[in-house]
Order: C-alpha cells, then structure tokens, then sequence
C-alpha cells in the first residue's frame, strides 16, 4: 500500500508535548473517557493486548547526567521516574538535572571546544568517529528500540525497522559532510585578497521533544558535531533513556570528553538554564510553538544567541476528486495516526472534495475500525498508548470539544482498554474551520475530515492557519498538484505521498511553525558562523 511505502521511505517527526489550551470542564464523563472493555471489543478487536504488557527485552543501564564524559548524580541528587505509558508504572527513576547542572555541563562543553580536541581535530578524523557511532548504532539497533519504545510506547517494529536504522542513516550523511565544509575566495573591487571562512559556532545548546526521541537526537547532535561544535543537550522528561543510551555509544566510538553532555531535566529548571546561559553561543530547540516563544524570548533576553525553532503544526491533507479513494483514504489515515497522531506534521485537517466526500468518510471510519491498538511490543500492532497521562487527557478533551461543538463522532472516542493511556482511533466528519478540532493541534489519534468544493477554496482555508509547517497533496492531475505545491505556504508538500523523510530533505516551518530548517544542507548553516578575511594585495598578478 501507499502507506506502507512511504513508512519504508523512513519517517520520523517531531515533536512534543503541545499546550493545552482546552479548559479543563471538557474532559469527558467519566463513563466516556473510561467506556467498559466489552464494549470496546465489539469495535476494536485488539483492545484486550493492551491488558497484558509484554516484558521489554532490554534493560535500563543509563540514567545519570552524562557530564564531560562521565556519568554522575545531578547536583541536588534529585531523580524522577520516567513511566511505561503501557501502564503508567515507573520503569527507573532518572537523574533530574537543574540550572546547576547546566552551568557544569555548560562549563566542560566551553572548555572542550575552547581547549580540546574536537574543533581542532581534522575534519576527516571527526567524520570517521560519527562513522563508527553509526555503526555502534546498528549493532545496537534492537537495544535502542526496545528502549525507545519502553519509554515512548510506539511501537517496536516502527522503532526498530525505520527510526533506529534511520538515526545511522542520518549520522553517516553528516560524517559525509564534515570535511566538506568549505569557505569561499570571492573577488572584491579592488586590490584585496578576502576570504569567507564557516567556522563553528561554538557551544551549542539543543533541547529535543518525547515524540521521535533518537530521530531528534540525530537531527540536532549530527550537524553540531560534523561542523565542529560542542553540545549540552536536554532530553525531555517523558523520554530520557535513549539519549543516554546513544551518547555513551558516541563515546565509546571516540568522542573526546566535554564534546557531548547530556541532561535529563525540566523545562522550567534545565531547559530554561540551558536556553538563558550567557555561555552558550547557539539555541536549537523541537516542541510546542508556545514552549518555542519563551526559548526565543530567553535567547533574546541573555546573550542574543541564534535561535532555531521546529515547532508546531495542523497539516492540511488535501484530497482532490480525481483520486484513487482507496489510495486516499489508507494515505490520509497514516498521515494522521502514524506515531498514534503525535507527530508535528500529521495531516490532521483532511480536506475531501465534496463529489468523494460521502465515500471518504465511510471508508475512513472501517479502516479506523481495522486498527490495531495494543502493546507496542507484540508484532502487528499499528497503534500504541499516548505518552503519558497529561497527553492522554489533553486528546480526550479534544474530542469531547469536537462531540460539542457540532462536529459528527464517525468512530472511537473513548479510551481503550482499562489500563495505561491507550485511545480509540478516532474519526470526526462535519467539521468546521472555526472549529477547535480544526484550529488547534491535538497530537493525538484523531481525524478530522473537511469538505470543499474547489481549489481556490480549499487554497485559502488550507493557509488559513497560524501553523505552516507540512502539507499532502492526493490528486491524478499534474496542473493541480503544481498550482497547490506553490500555493500552499508550507516548508513541506508531500504530493501522493506523506512523511517521507531523508537525510538530505530539509524540513521546518513558515510562520508559527518555527525558524531555521533541519536536515540536509541547510541544518549546517544553524551551527556555522561566517567570518570575511579581507587582506591587502601589492602588485597582485590578477584580480
């Protein structure tokens, strides 16, 4: 299937936990959000997997801060747990790192690239030590995604067929790119020799999101080191594990002390720090478009440090009438419920032409009704819990807003099973623009299904959003995949496609879905400075 394909492409997405901004008087009845087993067995076959998790087979061996190449307590000898969202039980409990910690962190990543090896190094030798990363990566491969998937609750085959071996992937392209870092000789108007030099930028802080935990962490570490940088890097508080995991396994490939320092913290306390720190000279951060204005603001407020931000989106997935709707409808469905819809990018408005629209809808709702929902650890499963209770409550008020507002209930709705933070794949036809449903990302499984009647108008109610950052496009004509690729003010267009991602594909948003680009060519600029040379000539043979 068209799906399928695209997941062999190799995806990843961002992001996080996104700001609740329902009020708490729409969390469902509590007969609603917590609907009997039975009767939810009668429409989702494969609810009761959730009722008996599966042992994780790997064990948790990384949970201190990772502090100029050594593991240490934080400086509080605070911990907090990081739950199994299969059933809310503490899997460990990890050091929670704060501004101290930062500042410790901080302190050994200035001094390694101030007095270390790593910027001075040849970019060669950098290039062969991200190499050997990614080939720890795969011989570690099932370890990382049971542990991914422990933490996160995504499913093990996602993490260990695509997301893992696409973390290698990524680390291979940017240890292609260190030593292919040049400047420039540009001509001047007049007798001068100038010289444009990329220098590292310095000490980079990066603070990356629960959704795509190692994806992330290749997107922000790749870059920073191929162009030289240090990094103090915070993991979110709901995924710490990998990061840990994969930063020993840098290490272990030569990485020189103080390079890479890992903290597992808070928003309010580390990534605050981190963000605040006059010492550190660049801010990269994934999450919430609100969590992005503060990072900004306390760049702004502190040394005015470059900031880029890959934030928010409510991604239209436009479905013209001239479309295979078989294709359309197992396309629109993973574009929504891959990562069960906690994905940055998910297609979550799904405009259908009004001459397929009836069609669409029924055949949403019964491959809806065929998902399978259940321990992410058994084979087969499509879909496993949310990541935590916060984000589990936060997707029921959703819909409960949807049921309110008008909108029409086509599937699911309720949670799924008793235990852990499992919900029903859900389906919303009818639904307006203005509706909250339709305005606000739910990071959650939750289709809701637009009508219109023609380009020019779905153009401008696609754009009529303060997110920009991706966009499907389904549709046999070339002319209107050509009209809307350009139209649509978006920094991706998936056409007859969706999430396929690459090493070499830059992504990242217009307006409120953040700054700067990721991946590719692009994402080196965020950890390059540029410096112009500029030289007397005497009696130069040329100019």
């Amino acid at each position: 299937m068209a799906a399928r394909r695209a997941v062999s492409s190799l995806l990843s997405r961002c992001l996080y936990a996104s700001p609740n901004t329902l009020s708490p008087s729409l969390l469902p009845k509590g007969e609603r959000a917590h609907g009997a087993a039975a009767g939810i067995l009668q429409r989702f076959s494969t609810a009761a997997a959730v009722e008996d998790p599966v042992a994780p087979p790997v064990q948790v061996n990384y949970t201190k801060l990772l502090i100029d190449g050594k593991f240490v307590d934080s400086a509080s000898g605070k911990t907090f747990p990081t739950l199994d969202p299969r059933t809310g039980e503490v899997i460990a409990h990890v050091a929670e790192g704060d501004a101290e910690d930062i500042n410790r962190a901080v302190h050994a990543a200035r001094k390694a690239f101030d007095e270390g090896p790593w910027p001075k190094m040849t970019a060669y030798e950098r290039s062969r030590i991200l190499l050997r990363f990614a080939d720890l990566i795969d011989k570690h491969n099932d370890e990382l995604a049971a542990l991914e998937t422990w933490d996160n609750g995504k499913p093990y085959e996602q993490a260990a067929k695509i997301e893992v071996p696409m973390l290698s992937r990524l680390m291979r392209y940017y240890a292609g790119w260190a030593d292919k870092i040049h400047g420039l000789i540009v001509p001047a108007d007049g007798p001068h020799h100038v010289q444009v030099l990329h220098e590292p930028i310095g000490v980079a802080g990066q603070i990356i999101p629960w959704n795509f935990p190692l994806l992330m962490f290749a997107w922000k570490v790749g870059p920073a080191l191929a162009c030289g940088n240090t990094i103090v890097l915070k993991s979110a508080e709901q995924t710490p594990l990998t990061a840990l995991y994969a930063a020993k396994l840098l290490h272990e490939a030569g990485l020189p002390e103080g390079v890479l320092n890992v903290v597992s913290g808070f928003g309010p306390t580390a990534g605050a720090a981190l963000a605040s720190h006059m010492d550190v000279d660049k801010i990269a951060f994934t999450g919430s478009t609100e969590t992005g204005k503060i990072i900004q603001e306390l760049a702004a407020r502190s040394n005015l440090k470059p900031v880029t931000l890959e934030l928010g989106g409510k991604s239209p997935f436009i479905i013209m009438d001239d479309a295979n709707i078989d294709h359309a409808v197992e396309l629109a469905h993973f574009a929504l419920f891959f990562n069960q819809g906690q994905c940055c990018c998910a297609g979550s408005r799904t405009f259908v032409h009004e001459n397929v629209y009836d069609e669409f809808v029924e055949k949403s709702k019964a491959r809806a009704l065929k998902r399978v929902v259940g321990d992410p650890f058994k084979n087969g499963v499509e879909q496993g819990p949310q990541i935590d209770d916060e984000q589990f409550s936060k997707v029921l008020r959703y819909i409960r807003a949807g049921v309110d507002s008008g909108a029409t209930l086509v599937t699911g709705g309720e949670r799924a099973g008793s235990k852990g933070f499992y919900i029903q794949p859900t389906v919303f036809s009818d639904v307006k623009d203005n509706m909250v449903i339709a305005q606000e990302e739910i990071f959650g499984p939750v289709q809701s299904i637009l009508k219109f009647k023609d380009l020019n108008e779905v153009i401008q109610r696609a754009n009529a959003s303060k997110y920009g950052l991706a966009a499907g496009v389904f549709t046999n004509n070339l002319n209107t995949a050509n009209t809307l690729m350009r139209a649509l003010r978006v920094g991706t267009v998936w056409i007859n496609c969706f999430d396929v991602f690459d090493a070499a594909i830059p992504f990242g948003g217009y307006k409120m879905s953040g700054v700067g680009r990721e991946k590719g060519v692009d994402s080196l600029k965020n950890y390059l400075q540029v410096k112009a040379v500029v030289t007397p000539l005497r009696n130069s043979a040329w100019l």
